[in-house]
C-alpha cells in the first residue's frame, strides 16, 4: 500500500510541475523584458534607510520619463548606460539636499532577485538585467523594483503592464500572491545558481 501512495504523491507532483511549465516559461521570458531598479542604501541606521527611499523617489520620479519612448528592454538599457551618470547626480543631489555626502555609484549589470511581492503585482525570482544605485558603503537593507516597464510608478502600474508585457508575463506579475509556482521557481533559479 505504502507504493501505491508513494507513487501517487510523485504522480501528483510531477503532474502540477508538467502542468506549470507555461508559467515557468512566462516568468523565464519576463526576466528578458524588464530592467529592474537596486538601490543600496549605506546603512542600517534610521536616516540612512529613509534617505534611500528619498533617493528612490527621486530617481523613479525623474528618470521615469526617459522610458517613454522606449518599445523594448533593449532600448531602456540603452537609454540608462546614456543617462548613467546624470542619474548618478540625481541621487547625489537628493542626499546633499538632505544634509549627506554619501558618493553614489551607478551600474547596470545582471542580478539575481528574489521573488517580490508589491501591491498591485508580483516579480518572480530570477536573474534580471538591473540599474543598481550604491548609497555610500551600501551596507545597508536594499529596495528594488522595476525600471522599465515604470512599475514602480503606482497607479499607471497596470495600464504600463499591459501595454508592455505580453499575455503570459502579464498573468504572472497579476497572479495570486500566494501562488505555489512562485516559490517552485525561487528553488529552480537557486539550483540553477549553483551550477553558474
Amino acid at each position: 500500500m505504502k507504493k501505491y501512495i508513494h507513487l501517487f504523491v510523485a504522480s501528483v507532483i510531477l503532474a502540477g510541475m508538467l502542468l506549470s511549465i507555461p508559467f515557468f516559461d512566462s516568468c523565464e521570458d519576463l526576466t528578458e523584458d524588464v530592467l529592474r531598479v537596486h538601490i543600496l542604501a549605506n546603512s542600517d541606521s534610521a536616516a540612512d534607510q529613509s534617505l534611500k527611499l528619498s533617493v528612490r523617489d527621486r530617481v523613479v520620479s525623474e528618470c521615469s520619463a526617459y522610458y517613454d519612448a522606449c518599445s523594448d528592454k533593449d532600448e531602456a538599457l540603452a537609454v540608462t548606460r546614456e543617462h548613467l551618470s546624470e542619474i548618478e547626480e540625481i541621487a547625489e543631489q537628493e542626499i546633499r539636499d538632505h544634509g549627506f555626502c554619501y558618493p553614489v555609484h551607478a551600474q547596470i549589470g545582471e542580478m539575481r532577485f528574489d521573488t517580490r511581492y508589491y501591491e498591485d503585482f508580483t516579480m518572480p525570482a530570477g536573474r534580471y538585467d538591473a540599474l543598481r544605485l550604491t548609497i555610500g558603503g551600501g551596507e545597508g537593507q536594499n529596495w528594488w523594483c522595476v525600471m522599465y516597464p515604470s512599475l514602480c510608478v503606482g497607479a499607471a502600474c497596470k495600464d504600463e503592464m499591459r501595454d508592455k508585457l505580453d499575455d503570459g508575463e502579464y498573468k504572472v506579475v497579476t497572479s495570486d500572491k500566494f501562488d505555489f509556482r512562485f516559490k517552485i521557481v525561487e528553488y529552480w533559479e537557486d539550483i540553477k545558481g549553483w551550477f553558474q
